[in-house]
């Protein structure tokens, strides 16, 4: 049986990302709460946790900028419309993969198109 490939939305990666920051942050303050009675450990605990919560709101504002930057396209498949980052990219609803460029269409999808050094490689 062959393996199903399922892609992400570069974007909804990195919110991904921020929202497991925010968690993470949350439960290792919740942590200093348990540790209330040796002060040093819970003010570094509280500390760290709100530090993550603080760089979850700088990857959201980076994240925010830069999808207002993305290109808006259509699903050919679901046809609801979606947002690209880079060559290629997969479709937030359906997970589809999409490219733009003409050179890649109907080539196997892989993100790896996306940096510089492997592009100049595979055009060489």
């Amino acid at each position: 049986m062959a393996k199903q490939l399922t892609y992400s939305s570069k974007i909804n990666k990195i919110r991904t990302f921020a929202l497991i920051l925010v968690f993470a942050g949350i439960l290792i303050m919740y942590g200093g709460l348990m540790v209330r009675n040796i002060e040093w450990l819970m003010l570094s605990l509280f500390i760290l946790g709100v530090l993550m919560i603080v760089l979850s709101c700088v990857v959201y504002i980076w994240i925010g900028t830069l999808s207002l930057r993305a290109v808006p396209v259509t699903c050919p498949n679901c046809e609801k419309p979606t947002k690209m980052l880079g060559r290629v990219d997969a479709c937030m609803h359906c997970k589809e993969p999409l490219t733009l460029d003409k050179s890649l269409e109907g080539k196997e999808f892989d993100e790896r198109y996306n940096q510089r050094k492997f592009r100049e490689e595979n055009e060489k």
